[in-house]
């Protein structure tokens, strides 16, 4: 499981945004968490919510579900302790349904270099697919901030979800079970759900998502964090293969890609700079 760190670091000073940029500084004890923090405020709109492509598919500026994930992401990452967070999860609760879940997408108008599963979105609908990505970093925030672990929203999202995870009659579309699983692996107490789910979840390989040819989610895609619950569910065989897969994924230029379609020149970029971050972030946690 060997791969070229500071090949990755390169790509990234080179062609990532300034946020991924400092993301991985960060992770290599070279940025501090308020730099970070600084370059995802240049995302950040006055009513609380991200926008500006912070999701590089959703190339709007108003604030969006998508966006408040990524947010919580990088929060989460480096232990903010400001009212960044406190205020997102009040935007976050002005934003969802009676039932606790959020839109996939809020309407917007400026759709140029957007993916068509966002400008289409219903904005009356919850989604489980949103709602436990949101609420699976929001947990992973309050770990590290208690004052946030009873705050109404996440205390509806969550309750959302678990009602609608138990109410499954059959495996949810692949998406949707990666971001369960997420869920599933931070939130307390998930009881037999975890178990339960991790059973739809191919092991032995990749797990086709349906949409353009090619697009497959991997083993560590469903249980990304080794200290996670979901990680006693994969034999140590299989994540391990994972972890040699996920480092030869390495491209010569020392960034990895990502195997489904984009919607603009910048987004084919951003999202490699973001991959990168991301599988860096893994292998090291995992080196073995």
């Amino acid at each position: 499981m060997s791969f070229d760190l500071d090949a990755a670091a390169r790509f990234v000073a080179m062609t990532g945004r300034a946020l991924d940029w400092r993301r991985m500084r960060h992770l290599l004890g070279a940025a501090t968490g308020e730099q970070v923090l600084t370059a995802l405020d240049a995302y950040r709109n006055p009513d609380g919510g991200y926008g500006w492509a912070l999701e590089p598919d959703l190339r709007s500026v108003t604030s969006q579900p998508v966006a408040a994930m990524h947010a919580l992401e990088v929060m989460a990452e480096v232990g903010d302790t400001s009212e960044r967070a406190p205020r997102l999860f009040d935007w976050l609760g002005e934003h969802s349904l009676g039932d606790g879940g959020i839109p996939f997408a809020l309407p917007f108008a400026d759709v140029d270099g957007s993916a068509p599963h966002w400008t289409t979105a219903d904005p009356d609908a919850s989604s489980l697919q949103m709602t436990t990505q949101l609420a699976a970093q929001a947990h992973r925030l309050a770990r590290r901030r208690p004052d946030l672990a009873g705050h109404p929203w996440l205390t509806g999202a969550t309750g959302y979800c678990l009602t609608v995870i138990d109410g499954l009659a059959g495996a949810p579309s692949a998406y949707e079970l990666m971001f369960v699983m997420q869920f599933l692996d931070v939130v307390p107490e998930p009881g037999v759900l975890l178990e339960r789910m991790a059973g739809f979840v191919r092991t032995d390989g990749p797990t086709p998502v349906g949409g353009a040819d090619g697009e497959v989610l991997h083993p560590l895609a469903f249980t990304p964090h080794a200290d996670g619950p979901s990680r006693a569910l994969f034999s140590k065989e299989a994540i391990a293969a994972d972890l040699d897969r996920l480092a030869a994924g390495q491209q010569g230029d020392g960034g990895w890609t990502v195997d489904f379609p984009v919607y603009s020149a910048a987004a084919a970029l951003e999202w490699r700079g973001y991959a990168t971050v991301g599988s860096v972030g893994i292998l090291r946690a995992e080196a073995r």
